[in-house]
């Protein structure tokens, strides 16, 4: 057998690697790692959906604003609730109103991707335009909620250091409060829209999820019975005695009726009587996204605690 040297041998490696590299599907130049890194694909409670691995320009049709904010994520267009929050005011100054219904001006602001409610109407269409990623209310809890979001807009990491960090302070906000008020004091959670009242259960933002899941305070027992399973409850004024609690958090609408407080059945609440009444801005309170619970656990902490 006919030795090689060293350098020829090398060559002839060489160019049977070369050979190799150049034939069948290899002649493609690998685009795999473009196109991992420019789209990613989110297991979407509908089934998977690829969506841009770092949108620039999301449209959001329902209640997930702050979590965006909280993420850094730019938006070109909310819905019209996230627009009229005080809250965001500042930060969406510039951004547009949308709503699943003005497809026309949801094109000319040409999003990456749509975030919307499982009853938005005109998905299909939506899903013409980008990408489109819809929730169901309640489906799962509202921390994993936020991880979602997190993981649709690749940055659940981030979402995920800000659940465990929340999580912390709210649980130790809730101890102090505990200690101060009791261990047995109730509070309610209400709110009048336009010429209604409601009480809520633990998970129809108002700060419920804070209060009741993280906090563990106590919810009264006609509240328990009435709104716990649906999530709220409508009421009159003259029955409201029965569901004020110890405390009770107003989420008040400055723009609806309010005449129901100038009555003497509302005056004569123990709460009301004893100063325990916290009075918050309805639309900086509705929501659960990020921002909002940040914002009302800080408004717990002033009320409740006094810092």
């Amino acid at each position: 057998m006919k030795k090689w040297s060293a350098p020829l041998l090398l060559i002839v490696l060489l160019v049977i690697s070369a050979c190799n590299n150049t034939s069948g599907s290899a002649q493609t130049p690998d685009t795999s790692k473009e196109a991992t890194a420019s789209t990613i694909t989110y297991q979407s409670e509908n089934g998977p959906v690829q969506v841009p691995a770092n949108p620039q320009r999301v449209v959001v049709l329902t209640a997930y604003t702050g979590d965006l904010l909280t993420l850094n994520v730019n938006m070109v267009g909310v819905d019209s609730w996230s627009k009229q929050n005080p809250l965001f005011a500042d930060k969406l100054k510039d951004v547009p109103e949308v709503s699943d219904e003005s497809l026309e001006k949801i094109i000319e602001l040409k999003p990456d991707l749509i975030i919307g409610s499982s009853t938005s109407k005109n998905l299909d269409k939506l899903k013409q335009i980008a990408p489109t990623v819809t929730y169901t209310y309640g489906k799962v809890d509202y921390l994993t909620q936020y991880i979602e979001i997190g993981k649709l807009l690749n940055k659940e990491k981030e979402a995920a250091a800000w659940v465990e960090d929340f999580k912390k302070r709210a649980e130790e906000a809730g101890k102090e409060i505990k200690a101060k008020i009791g261990e047995n004091s109730t509070v309610s959670v209400i709110e009048n829209f336009d010429k209604q009242l409601y009480v809520f259960g633990d998970n129809w933002g108002r700060g419920t999820e804070i209060i009741y899941q993280a906090m563990k305070l106590k919810m009264p027992d006609k509240v328990k019975e009435m709104a716990l399973k649906d999530g709220y409850y409508a009421l009159s004024a003259e029955v409201l005695p029965q569901y004020a609690g110890d405390y009770v958090i107003f989420s008040k609408n400055t723009d609806g009726d309010t005449s129901f407080q100038n009555t003497n059945t509302y005056k004569n609440i123990p709460a009301v009587k004893n100063n325990r009444v916290f009075e918050a801005n309805a639309k900086q309170f509705y929501f659960n996204d990020a921002m909002t619970l940040d914002y009302q656990l800080n408004f717990f902490i002033s009320k409740f605690l006094g810092r």
